[in-house]
């Protein structure tokens, strides 16, 4: 009788059934998406019906409890990194991506010189914007495939590891993210918050940081938007168990001096080193700002400017870079590249850019600077094309900056000559001057934690 019950209860599930139930706007329950996440990791829900449901839930939007137990769903499709023996709380830090950001290199070695167990789960480049493991790669020897047994091991012993998705960790993330590229179904706030979630609840973290980038080099250029989707992705972790908070940060300029590959790497050891200049400023202190929130949600300071604090001490004593070549030694990188920083630069055409005009650098369009760093070889149209570690844009006049007729505005490094000319070209059009300095853009402009994110979808109107 109680087994006649449970099949009444539930009920065998048919993809085209949830397919024309998401297509006339009815929402999913748990077990529902369940069952598609299940389909899609075993490979047993064909591609098309995969993808009909993919553009339903992009035209029809999802709710949050879908968005909730998506993610769930997702991270518990495949294996699950283990932290619970590591005696340390493991927390990370996500960005959804920018131009010249370089942070992971170092918020990790930084949080972790101060007792944080980082296990960090990057991704390579696609589109404008930059990739952490094309950057490491770099480095000759380093491995960012690891096993999820390798991946926990460096943990334990550095305290942090920056690796790719292994095979076995959210298999179904990978197969919806590629579907999602090429059905166009991106750009949906539930979508892209599972994805994201799916991977860093898997990596059984109990805090997590999330940068989300507002301004004209953002993934999401409207405001309105990113800030959903901020509060959106803290809601949920924080409805699976990890706390996380979100800053809402400034891309309205390429973060830091540098944007490519090699060279942002050596940006990151200058700074560990305690090099300090002035076009480094807005990387060095959202740097310390994400890494203090890191310190604080791993239980090692009461408040998160106190962990900006430790952190700044573990960048001012060196603990840092110790952390940062003990985490590449580990996973094979070669450490006496960094005996010389230009000597393992060696890119294929170098052209110096001078100022065309005389004015304050009012506005900078990020998105078309990151285009044309990406042009210059040092990025990717699609998954898997190779990228040149040695291609990049070093700026040496940031926003706000006065600057003359004939003074040095940018170096470009290409793989060869010919790719110059464009790069040129996007650069002189991304660029605007003005007679009188432009207002200043906060670095942090808000800050979600549980309280503030789940106010904010109450109110917000999707």
């Amino acid at each position: 009788m109680t087994e006649q019950k449970d099949e009444a209860d539930n009920p065998s599930l048919q993809m085209v059934d949830l397919i024309r139930k998401m297509r006339d706007g009815n929402a999913l329950n748990a077990r529902e998406i369940g069952f598609i996440v299940e389909g899609a990791a075993k490979e047993s829900i064909p591609i098309e019906q995969l993808s009909a449901w993919l553009m339903a839930a992009w035209l029809n939007g999802l709710s949050i409890d879908e968005t909730r137990a998506l993610a769930i769903a997702m991270r518990d499709s495949g294996e699950k990194l283990d932290t619970s023996h590591l005696g340390k709380t493991a927390v990370d830090k996500h960005s959804t991506g920018g131009v010249g950001d370089k942070t992971s290199f170092l918020v990790a070695p930084l949080a972790a010189a101060c007792g944080v167990a980082v296990p960090m789960i990057s991704g390579r480049a696609l589109g404008h914007t930059g990739g952490t493991l094309d950057k490491l790669d770099s480095i000759p020897g380093f491995r960012s495939a690891l096993s999820l047994r390798e991946f926990e091991e460096i943990v334990q012993r550095c305290g942090v590891a920056i690796v790719s998705q292994t095979p076995s960790l959210v298999p179904a993330d990978r197969v919806l993210y590629a579907l999602r590229d090429r059905t166009g179904t991106v750009e949906d706030p539930g979508l892209i918050c599972a994805s994201i979630l799916s991977k860093k609840l898997a990596a059984g973290l109990r805090g997590l940081v999330l940068d989300v980038k507002t301004g004209s080099g953002a993934f999401m250029r409207d405001r309105d938007d990113a800030e959903f989707l901020a509060a959106l992705m803290v809601a949920t972790a924080e409805s699976a168990g990890t706390q996380t908070v979100a800053l809402m940060t400034d891309m309205s300029q390429p973060l830091g001096r540098t944007a490519g590959n090699w060279i942002e790497v050596a940006e990151c050891v200058e700074l560990l080193r305690g090099e300090a200049p002035r076009q480094n400023a807005d990387l060095r202190e959202l740097s310390l700002h994400l890494a203090g929130w890191m310190i604080h949600l791993g239980g090692q300071t009461e408040t998160a400017e106190q962990g900006y604090s430790a952190a700044a001490g573990a960048l001012a004593d060196g603990t840092g870079l110790k952390v940062f070549l003990e985490m590449i030694s580990a996973q094979g990188g070669d450490l006496s590249v960094f005996d010389d920083l230009q000597a393992n630069h060696r890119p294929g055409a170098t052209l110096a850019l001078k100022s065309w005009k005389t004015g304050y650098i009012s506005e900078m369009d990020t998105m078309e600077l990151g285009w044309a760093v990406q042009r210059l070889g040092a990025g990717r149209l699609k998954a898997g094309e190779p990228v040149d570690p040695n291609a990049g844009i070093e700026f040496h006049a940031r926003r706000g900056d006065h600057v003359t007729e004939g003074q040095p505005f940018a170096t470009l490094y290409a793989t060869t000559e010919a790719l110059l000319s464009e790069p040129v070209a996007r650069i002189k059009a991304a660029v605007t001057f003005s007679e009188e300095a432009p207002e200043d853009v906060p670095l942090i402009s808000r800050v979600f934690v549980r309280e503030t994110a789940e106010a904010y979808l109450r109110d917000a109107v999707r």
